[in-house]
């Protein structure tokens, strides 16, 4: 991994961060602390970091709150740390738009790859090639999807009217499975499989999460019956393009 890959490690606990600093660092990321919110904050600004590993018990502003602030802010991959039983934690945090979560206690080569996951699916953005005096050379590659346009060379989403809409790299990965398999169902685990190379685990709901999230950004009326991202019953989903 790249030496200047940046993380911060959001956490009240000194010794985790230190372990988590010592650790990451070890394995050649550059590592920032914080031990609140309002520190979280003044180190963004000074820098900002390439993904957060965020602690859901924080004292004051907790984690799903300063998950809420950054996805809204900032273009950083989110990682949250849950106590080990707290499926709500988990299931709010992937709603607010975390891209992954791991549970306490953890095993830090799980942790390592985990961030190493995320960190992929947020590689650099390729810029768009120039023609003379700096110009590019042709207009962003857009695949509609539902009421928004996916620009595949940014990695973000547009509505119809050109304003942007914030999606995860999760969100992002999952777009493009469906983009490759229009009309084909989709089962969970192989959603799973394409979107956060790990084998699918009993009872794991998260797609379920995003699928929700995705719809009420996609979907020509989110309030209605889905009608581009459909549920096959006992099967997973299946991406309808022609939907309206």
């Amino acid at each position: 991994m790249d030496e200047r890959t940046r993380l911060l490690v959001v956490d009240d606990d000194p010794s985790v961060r230190t372990m988590l600093h010592d650790y990451l660092h070890g394995h050649g990321f550059d590592v920032a602390q914080a031990g609140n919110g309002a520190q979280m904050r003044a180190e963004i600004e000074r820098e900002l970091p390439d993904a957060v590993l965020l602690d859901v018990r924080l004292p004051g502003e907790d984690g799903l709150a300063l998950a809420r602030y950054l996805r809204e802010h900032y273009d950083v991959g989110i990682l949250m740390v849950t106590a080990s039983g707290d499926v709500v934690d988990r299931i709010v945090g992937l709603e607010l738009g975390a891209d992954d979560y791991i549970a306490k206690p953890f095993d830090l080569r799980e942790l390592l790859a985990r961030i190493k996951t995320v960190l992929r699916r947020l590689q650099a953005r390729p810029a768009a090639p120039a023609g003379a005096a700096g110009r590019p050379e042709a207009a962003p590659q857009r695949r509609g999807f539902g009421r928004c346009e996916l620009d595949l060379q940014s990695r973000r989403l547009f509505e119809a009217g050109g304003a942007e809409v914030a999606i995860t790299a999760m969100e992002y990965d999952l777009l493009t499975a469906f983009l490759a398999s229009p009309n084909r169902v989709l089962t969970r685990d192989q959603l799973l499989m394409k979107t956060r190379n790990r084998e699918w685990e009993p009872f794991d709901r998260s797609i379920d999460i995003r699928i929700g999230r995705l719809r009420r950004k996609v979907e020509p009326d989110p309030a209605g019956e889905p009608r581009v991202i459909r549920t096959v019953r006992n099967a997973g989903y299946m991406f309808v393009p022609d939907a309206k």
